[in-house]
């Protein structure tokens, strides 16, 4: 079996857990026989790729330098007026139109069985891909865009591309049961299109003879020796994750127990307003920022972390969750988190109840047996869901009959 696999990135060149998601499960695909053709929108070396064929739709570089990342929820961005030139892309729009026309030149030498389109950046491409091609296509969604607004109406081009998509994929995979809720009930999918596939982790690779190196966060490590309590957020800055709930109650907890720290390792459009409101809630001196993170300062971040939580407004998934769960932390995420569905040793609150998740705070930083428990209890669920097992339910949907809705217009 030969599958067009259609994605916005992957490792090293990518701004978080999409092109995590797309690697593995490629790699356990190609562990289960299948041939697979990866298109990305940029040119760069991926050298440790060895078991997929890696095409470049377009000479660009890297597209988190242009901000054109998988996340980008920046109309201006998206659908501006910038002059493409040789050194840049112009907007997101023309450069899916660009991705697209690769797309299509490959009807002149390849085949493929299936086409397997990641999110709403690749869903126009994988559309015409099955027109050419006529074979099935599987949309796989890890996030809609009222997930990326965080609880806006977002982007209304986004929302009509995700529409067409969804309605012309002959199967849908999703995420998480919340992400099929979304699809069935916003987008009017029937429920029988989409077959919910969680995410994995692949602890082969974290290296497991890695030790961690208490340099690269210091201070941190400084503070723990004086009875702090490392808290931790790995995630992208952006309203969709919630962060500024977080902060609210992480200023509440310090006010019922002092020593508490909060690394927030990543990076967005949100991290000047939250170096405010780390001001404004007088904890300034207690919230470190680290930017962007990845191999060895993205393991000591996780090594450094006691508590860790996913604060998320809408998250499809979260897999920084159960990386956390691998380097042994107790775990708070809230009840729009995706990965809670398939962990139970944890705590979770909705995301606007700052009360709650100050008290879960304070409860778990003042009881070693009670965060003991909760570490060594979601070590036996997070290992549960294995890539393996994902790949073999993406075969099946390559095979499983179509339920597509046609409709004109769609590539007008």
């Amino acid at each position: 079996m030969k599958i067009l696999m259609l994605g916005w990135e992957l490792p090293p060149h990518n701004s978080g857990g999409l092109g995590v998601a797309c690697y593995h499960l490629s790699k356990a695909l190609a562990d289960e026989g299948v041939s697979i053709d990866f298109v990305v929108p940029y040119t760069a070396p991926h050298d440790d790729i060895t078991f997929m064929n890696v095409r470049h739709a377009t000479h660009y570089s890297p597209l988190h330098k242009f901000g054109m990342g998988a996340y980008t929820t920046d109309t201006e961005i998206i659908e501006g007026e910038t002059a493409t030139t040789e050194e840049h892309p112009g907007s997101i729009r023309s450069l899916q139109k660009k991705y697209t026309r690769y797309v299509e030149s490959l009807t002149e030498t390849e085949h493929y069985d299936a086409i397997h389109a990641h999110d709403w950046l690749t869903a126009e491409a994988g559309m015409r891909a099955k027109e050419l091609f006529n074979v099935p296509l599987v949309i796989h969604v890890h996030a809609t865009e009222f997930d990326r607004a965080g609880g806006s109406s977002g982007n209304p081009v986004i929302h009509e591309i995700e529409y067409q998509g969804l309605m012309m994929a002959d199967r849908i995979i999703a995420v998480s049961d919340i992400t099929k809720r979304i699809i069935v009930e916003k987008y009017g999918i029937p429920e029988d299109k989409v077959d919910v596939v969680h995410n994995a982790i692949d602890t082969t690779s974290f290296d497991s003879s890695y030790v961690y190196d208490q340099r690269t966060y210091k201070y941190v490590e400084t503070l723990k020796k004086d009875g702090y309590t490392v808290i931790s957020a790995i995630t992208r800055l952006t309203i969709q994750k919630g962060l500024t709930f977080l902060m609210e109650a992480f200023a509440k907890a310090t006010t019922k127990h002092e020593k508490l720290v909060l690394l927030l390792a990543g990076d967005g459009e949100q991290r000047d307003e939250l170096i405010r409101l780390a001001a404004k809630y007088g904890v300034s001196d207690k919230v470190l920022f680290t930017g962007f993170v990845r191999g060895k300062q993205l393991r000591d971040a996780y090594s450094a972390t006691d508590i860790f939580v996913l604060s998320s407004i809408s998250e499809p998934f979260g897999l920084t969750a159960l990386e956390a769960a691998h380097h042994n932390t107790a775990l708070i995420m809230t009840k729009q988190s995706g990965v809670s569905e398939v962990l139970n040793s944890i705590f979770t609150y909705d995301f606007w109840d700052t009360d709650k998740l100050a008290d879960q705070l304070v409860g778990i930083a003042k009881s070693d047996a009670l965060r003991s428990s909760l570490e060594k209890n979601v070590l036996h669920e997070y290992t549960r869901i294995s890539w393996t097992d994902i790949a073999k339910k993406c075969i099946h949907n390559y095979k499983a009959p179509s339920l597509a809705t046609n409709f004109e217009g769609v590539y007008a």
